[in-house]
């Protein structure tokens, strides 16, 4: 249960949406036909001891509805409060989201990051508009608006979701606490606009580490919120905290040390430009790296060869964070095999 009025999100959003947000992908059976109980509670775990704020509970592989709220109560109960815990809205499409969505508002979930449906053709702000607005009201939860190149949305604004878009939706729904401006990729162009023209109503996260480290130093940022900074084990809570102490001069020393890794998150992300769709594998086997259970995913999934996992292991040690020490077979087993 949320500990605010569908009423008050906005203002909870602005007291409480604050440090670094990554994700957790659901940990399966070693033969792939339950959820694995224990791997989940062993990222939970380690998600609190690594500093992290919170965490995307992540949809957008082979699970079901009814295993996606599992994975919340088990999340939930091994946090106790002690996490925020973020819904992936990203199902099939508006009914199955709103389905969904009850399941966090269930199991403990405060936040909504929307995401719009791969089969979702968008031609004016106004198709955009109806889906947000739709799923807006079907919850008590505070959500994430998500602008970015992902949804094809550039056919109707180059920002994806544009700001008088923006502007409309912040009016009209409550609910709406947060903008995780990623619009118009590789530029954070559309972050400055989304900062200068909605930070004093909603939070305006800025997700990429390579990007809020430097923004951070100019502009005030509370909240960084959601990616994969499990690749960096500890290092972007920690880098965070520096930044927002003001001890600019160690986090900029932070920042090039991990530029190795930083680099090679890059490289290894590069199909994202034919995709349109991240790489849930890939980003596991990044926080299994760092102590994370890791384990199989189920089909359909992108496949992980050597060299694109010797390239993210060798690009830790040359960013001073040591990486496991296991073979990477067994990734594919995960540390809580059941």
């Amino acid at each position: 249960m949320a500990r605010y009025k569908r009423n008050e999100a906005r203002e909870w959003g602005r007291a409480n949406l604050r440090g670094v947000c990554n994700t957790i992908s659901p940990c399966y059976s070693g033969d792939l036909k339950r959820l694995n109980e224990k791997g989940i509670r062993h990222d939970v775990r380690l998600e609190i001891e690594y500093g992290f704020a919170g965490t995307l509970l992540v949809s957008e592989v082979n699970v079901t509805v009814e295993e996606y709220g599992q994975f919340f109560a088990w999340a939930d109960d091994e946090a106790k409060g002690r996490l925020l815990l973020i819904h992936h809205a990203s199902f099939n499409n508006l009914e199955e989201n709103i389905e969904a969505v009850r399941q966090a508002e269930r199991h403990g979930g405060e936040l909504v990051l929307l995401s719009y449906p791969p089969n979702m053709y968008a031609e004016s702000p106004q198709d955009i508009y109806d889906y947000t607005k739709a799923f807006c009201d079907a919850t008590s939860l505070a959500v994430m608006l998500f602008p970015v190149p992902l949804w094809g949305f550039d056919r109707v604004h180059e920002s994806d979701l544009d700001a008088r878009l923006l502007r409309r939706l912040i009016d009209d729904c409550p609910n709406i606490a947060a903008i995780k401006a990623e619009g118009g990729m590789p530029s954070f162009m559309h972050w400055v606009e989304c900062h200068r023209l909605f930070a004093k109503e909603v939070v305006v996260s800025n997700p990429l580490e390579k990007d809020m480290i430097p923004l951070a130093q100019l502009a005030p940022i509370q909240f960084s919120a959601t990616s994969n900074a499990e690749y960096f084990g500890p290092m972007i809570p920690r880098i965070f905290k520096l930044l927002q102490e003001g001890n600019f001069d160690e986090a900029t020393r932070l920042y090039w040390q991990t530029n190795p890794a930083r680099r090679a998150n890059a490289a290894t992300s590069a199909y994202m430009a034919q995709t349109n769709f991240l790489h849930r594998m890939m980003w596991k086997y990044q926080g299994w790296l760092n102590g994370f259970n890791g384990g199989p995913l189920r089909r359909p999934t992108m496949r992980l060869n050597d060299a694109t996992m010797k390239t993210l292991r060798n690009a830790l040690a040359q960013s001073g964070i040591k990486p496991t020490d296991s073979h990477d077979r067994e990734f594919f087993v995960g540390r809580n095999p059941v």
